[in-house]
């Protein structure tokens, strides 16, 4: 490729910026994306999530339920800038789309609700932006509606995220009284003659609230120049500071992630959208601010890193594969550095396999816009990728390089499906593994007991929806069995078990033995278990230990109560003895499979439910019964607030056995005037009750 070419896209780099709007479900994301596009000029009408005409919920199960269930990705341009945004699920049993588009952003803007302030899912994404070290600028929403409460807001993103605000913008006024939006660098005010928010006015401060700007803006610049301290030293030296140098400063700090500037309006009533991506461009990363990726040769298994830039060798992930019913598999990709052409040959360094790239396309939500080429820094996606799926890397075949894979919960709740009609047992299953396919949090199983079909998700809404999808995308009829938990065994004390496999058959035989020591782990480790080989003196020939250690692994697949897998422990192998002709490494295997369950046997082992993070959000009236309910279900009660507006929010940790169907039972509690939130935080020890009802078949 020349090299002006590659110069000129790297100089474009610099204007680009690859951001994810994530929040609580109902905090506005969808909204604010909406009215991105239109102000960037991508549409000429805004579309409504209340009315299913929102861009990015284009899936006819979005429109229905009025949420966010796939991440969608659209490109906008503002100020000269390419805007790549991705708009993330709320609920959480979505969280895999959220995580997933984490991993390959540059930037991200956190939506708050104005009246809720920093609500669960606030905390999961806010975590998931922390562990990927995702910059981020916070957008206080809905500043419209009665009961909001900017100030509350930033206090809770302290309190409860450990977050460090910078506030750049106040409200002037809040609730019915919310009439424009207070610019703290620019110390003037923004406000709207119009409803379509498209003439934004700025004008002087109002002499009632130039007082309270003023101390804001004062804290405001003692907060960023506390960030550098070259700036630190003029401040402390009463020098004058630009406003440039403090919008400099800040962006810095915004992207190193010390700071997390904050930014107040109301999507829906079209306020403050415009100077939010202003802050998008000012403080949120380009592609070549943020770290060179890192990742490893796999050739020579060393660690190697790559820069944004077209003259590099390429580099890119695979983040999100798409069953479309028209053109078929389409994989979405992160270029991180090189360039991808259309009709080209690249290496899946995961699974070391060639693959030819198809068509190549930029999305703008279900629509495809196709293109030739893609550069480092862009995101966009492929048709006729056939081996190659979420996590894994593509790479140029001389420069092969593995990046790191995306890591995704476990799912905690299956369900038994089972096709109506004969003609729809095959179509069933190539529809299963197509959404498995897509959905790194969906697993099918076929349970070898019982032959039936089981599917694994997030939770109840989850399987809901991946079923209607069954239906009508995949034309497939499918009866389907009520909810179990995804229970999980483990052991309480340290033991020793041993496998001896001996068969004396015909000819030679066959002849195994191993003995492992097995210890519980901590709570904090986040293995779900260790496994390793400690023998010594060749008691096992090296040969064999791997076939050892698979036994093992395959064994904690099924334990030892109900057959559910066994977590939180740690195996060693510590001895074993050989035959030198009967030994085999399928004897092994078997050898470490049954040594592994012996020691769990001796474990004292205990069956691990999964326990929910639960709020509950009911008018207070309500909240007595709220609490009567989950009390009763085995919930843990952690606390009660109540909000301005007459709404209590109920907070627990409730076991997931006992939280099927509580959509219902809250409707029927809260004349349907109550909304709840579910969310894995672990597994604890069970109660023999629960114990007894699994071994009977009723978990």
């Amino acid at each position: 490729m020349p090299k002006k070419a590659a110069t000129e896209s790297v100089l474009d780099l610099v204007r680009v910026r690859n951001i994810g709007i994530i929040a609580h479900i109902d905090a506005g994301k969808t909204t604010t994306t909406e009215r991105v596009l239109y102000y960037a000029g991508r549409i000429h009408r805004m579309g409504e999530v209340h009315d299913g005409a929102a861009t990015t919920d284009y899936m006819e199960q979005e429109k229905e339920r009025g949420i966010t269930i796939t991440a969608a990705a659209v490109t906008a341009f503002w100020n000269g800038h390419q805007i790549n945004v991705i708009d993330t699920p709320g609920h959480v049993d979505f969280t895999a789309e959220v995580q997933r588009s984490l991993r390959v952003l540059d930037g991200g803007v956190v939506v708050f609700d104005g009246v809720a302030g920093v609500e669960p899912q606030s905390e999961t994404v806010w975590r998931q932006a922390n562990e990927y070290r995702v910059p981020r600028i916070c957008f206080v929403n809905k500043m419209d509606r009665i009961g909001a409460d900017f100030q509350r807001c930033v206090d809770m993103i302290i309190d409860r995220l450990k977050g460090n605000p910078v506030v750049i913008q106040l409200p002037y006024g809040e609730g019915a009284d919310f009439s424009g939006i207070i610019d703290l660098m620019k110390m003037d005010m923004a406000t709207y003659g119009d409803d379509l928010g498209e003439s934004m006015l700025r004008q002087p401060l109002p002499a009632d609230i130039m007082e309270a700007a003023e101390a804001a803006r004062a804290e405001m610049i003692e907060k960023i120049v506390e960030t550098s301290e070259e700036l630190t030293e003029r401040y402390l030296s009463e020098e004058p500071i630009s406003d440039e140098e403090l919008v400099k400063a800040l962006r810095e700090a915004t992207i190193a992630g010390t700071v997390q500037p904050v930014l107040c309006g109301s999507s829906l009533r079209n306020r403050g959208v415009q100077l939010l991506l202003d802050a998008v461009v000012d403080y949120l990363p380009s592609p070549l601010d943020v770290p060179p990726i890192q990742g490893v040769n796999p050739k020579n298994e060393r660690a190697e890193e790559r820069y944004p830039s077209d003259d590099e060798p390429l580099s890119a992930l695979v983040f999100k594969i798409v069953t479309d019913p028209f053109v078929g598999r389409l994989a979405f990709f992160r270029v991180y550095s090189g360039v991808i052409y259309a009709g080209s040959m690249v290496l899946n360094t995961s699974k070391d396999r060639k693959e030819r790239i198809g068509r190549v396309v930029r999305m703008f939500a279900d629509r495809r816009e196709d293109v030739t080429e893609v550069h480092a820094g862009d995101i966009a996606a492929t048709l006729g990728l056939k081996d190659t799926f979420t996590g894994e890397t593509l790479s140029a075949q001389g420069h092969p390089i593995v990046l790191e894979n995306i890591k995704f919960p476990e799912p905690v709740i299956a369900v038994a499906i089972e096709p109506r009609t004969t003609a729809d047992q095959d179509k069933m299953g190539i529809a299963l593994a197509k959404l498995a396919e897509e959905d790194p949090t969906f697993v099918v199983q076929i349970n070898e007991q019982t032959g039936q079909t089981l599917i694994s998700g997030m939770g109840e809404l989850h399987l809901e929806v991946l079923v209607d999808r069954l239906k009508r995308e995949f034309k497939v009829d499918a009866r389907v069995g009520k909810p179990r938990v995804s229970y999980r065994e483990t052991i309480t004390i340290p033991a020793q078990g041993e496998g001896r496999f001996v068969r004396q058959t015909g000819g030679s035989g066959q002849y195994g033995h191993a003995i492992i020591k097995v210890e519980p782990l901590p709570d904090d480790v986040k293995d779900e278990y260790i496994i390793e080989d400690k023998t010594v003196g060749g008691s096992i020939p090296k040969e064999y230990i791997k076939a050892v250690l698979d036994g093992m692994r395959e064994a904690a697949q099924s334990g030892v109560i109900a057959g559910f897998p066994v977590v939180r422990f740690k195996a060693s192998v510590i001895d074993g003895s050989y035959h030198e002709v009967d030994s085999s490494e399928m004897a092994f295997k078997i050898a470490g499979s049954m040594a592994l369950k012996d020691s769990i046997n001796r474990g004292k082992p205990i069956l691990l439910e999964p326990f929910m993070r639960v709020e509950v959000i009911v008018p207070e009236i309500y909240a007595g019964d709220v609490i009567s309910d989950l009390s009763a279900r085995r919930a843990e009660i952690a606390g009660m607030e109540t909000r301005i507006d007459g709404v209590a929010s109920v907070k627990a940790h409730a076991p997931l056995g006992e939280m099927f169907g509580y959509a219902t039972s809250l409707r029927n509690m809260s004349q349907g005037r109550g909304s709840f939130t579910m969310e894995f935080v672990q597994h604890r020890p069970a109660p023999e009750s629960v114990i007894e009802a699994v071994i009977r078949g009723g978990g």
